[in-house]
C-alpha cells in the first residue's frame, strides 16, 4: 500500500458473480464451415473444447441483470439497492450512442450518484473498474460500488458467414462477470496497478475487409482483423505486461509472485496462460482459468473465473487473490490485489 493510500478509507471486493448465456457451442459449430487457414495452427488461435454465445436479442443488460441475481440471493436486495457507484464495461455496445448504465440502474431499480460506462480497459477492465470504483469509494461519501464486464460480441461478430470461417473465430465465448464493493475493510483491496501504453495505440483494427466503414451500408462483414506480423507482436507484449503489472503490485504489497495463493488473468489462450504463471513461478493449479469450456472471454474472463473458483469453495477467506490483464494490442494493463473474504 502506497503513503496516500495509508491515508485513506479502506475498500474491499466484498464479493462476484456471473452468468453464462445459452448453451455451450462446441468447436464442431466452427469446424464444419472453417477452410484452410495456415493462422489456425498459431498458438494465438488454438480454440477451446466449448464457449457460450449471446442470443441475438440478448441484451448487455439483460446480461447484467442476471448475473447480478446471484449478488442479490448472496446479499440482499438491500446490498444492492444502496449501490452509490455503478461502472459497466460492454465489449459491444447494443447502442453505439449509449452506454448501458442507466438502463442497468433502471432494471435494478438503483440510483447511483455515480453512473459510468467504460470501454478503453478491453480485457483489463474489471481490473480498471475496481480502481475507478475505489477512487470514488475512497474520496467521496459513496459507500457502495457495483462493477459489471460484459463480453457480448463472439455469439454476434464471429458467427457471421464470412467471419466464423476465420481461424479466430473458435476462442472467443460470451459472458458477464459483477463484482460488489464496499468501504469496510472485510475483503480490503491491497493495491491496484493500470498503466496505458500510446505507443501501441491503433495496433488493433476493426474492418469489414474493405473500404466501407462499419455503419456504412454494403458488403463485407466487421470483425478484429489481424496479420501475423502483429500477432506476434501483441504475443510478445502480452507475455510481458501482465507479469510486468502484477509483479509491480505484489512489489508494492511486499509479496513475491510465488507467495500469491491464486492468481487470475484474462484467458486469450493457454499458451499465454503458461507463460503468465511461469513468469510468476506458480503452479499451474494456482492461475486458475475458464478457457476450456468458455473461451476467452476478454473483460469478463477474471470475474466469470473468480466466481467459479469462490463457488466451488477454492478461494479461501484470508487467500491472497492476484489479479492482471492486459488489453487490446497491449495498449492498457492493470492488476489488482485482494485479501479474499467472498468465500461462503
Amino acid at each position: 500500500m502506497t503513503t496516500t493510500q495509508q491515508h485513506l478509507p479502506e475498500v474491499s471486493l466484498v464479493d462476484v458473480a456471473s452468468y453464462l448465456p445459452g448453451e455451450p457451442v462446441g468447436t464442431e459449430y466452427f469446424t464444419q464451415f472453417s477452410r484452410s487457414d495456415r493462422m489456425a495452427k498459431n498458438v494465438m488461435f488454438r480454440s477451446p473444447k466449448g464457449r457460450h454465445h449471446v442470443a441475438r436479442d440478448e441484451t448487455a443488460v439483460d446480461m447484467v441483470e442476471r448475473a447480478v441475481a446471484p449478488l442479490i440471493e448472496r446479499n440482499g436486495a438491500d446490498a444492492i439497492a444502496e449501490v452509490d457507484v455503478l461502472i459497466t464495461h460492454t465489449q459491444l455496445p447494443d447502442n453505439p450512442v449509449l452506454g448501458c448504465g442507466p438502463e442497468v440502474a433502471r432494471r435494478l431499480g438503483i440510483r447511483p450518484s455515480y453512473v459510468y460506462d467504460v470501454h478503453n480497459g478491453g480485457c483489463a477492465a474489471f481490473v480498471h473498474m475496481m480502481a475507478m470504483a475505489r477512487m470514488i469509494l475512497q474520496t467521496t461519501p459513496a459507500r457502495t460500488a457495483l462493477i459489471a464486464a460484459t463480453q457480448n460480441c463472439a455469439g454476434p461478430v464471429f458467427t457471421q458467414t464470412d467471419i466464423r470461417k476465420l481461424a479466430q473465430a473458435p476462442v472467443p465465448g460470451d459472458g458477464c462477470g459483477v463484482g460488489l464493493l464496499r468501504k469496510d475493510d472485510s475483503a480490503p483491496i491491497l493495491d491496484i496497478e493500470c498503466r496505458t501504453y500510446p505507443e501501441f495505440a491503433g495496433d488493433m483494427d476493426f474492418s469489414t475487409n474493405g473500404e466501407r466503414k462499419y455503419w456504412e451500408p454494403g458488403e463485407g462483414q466487421g470483425c478484429v482483423s489481424f496479420t501475423e506480423s502483429k500477432i506476434t507482436k501483441v504475443f510478445a507484449r502480452g507475455n510481458r505486461l501482465v507479469p510486468e503489472v502484477a509483479l509491480a503490485v505484489c512489489d508494492r504489497i511486499g509479496v513475491r509472485g510465488r507467495d500469491v495463493d491464486t492468481f487470475v488473468t484474462n484467458q486469450p489462450n493457454r499458451l499465454f496462460l503458461r507463460n503468465w504463471h511461469d513468469a510468476l513461478e506458480l503452479p499451474p493449479h494456482r492461475h486458475p482459468d475458464t478457457f476450456d469450456s468458455c473461451g476467452n472471454l476478454f473483460a469478463a474472463g477474471i470475474p466469470v473465473t473468480l466466481d467459479v473458483e469462490n463457488r466451488a469453495g477454492r478461494l479461501p477467506n484470508g487467500s491472497l487473490v492476484l489479479m492482471s490483464a492486459f488489453a487490446h494490442a497491449g495498449d492498457f494493463a492493470g492488476a489488482a490485489a485482494v485479501r479474499w473474504g467472498a468465500a461462503r
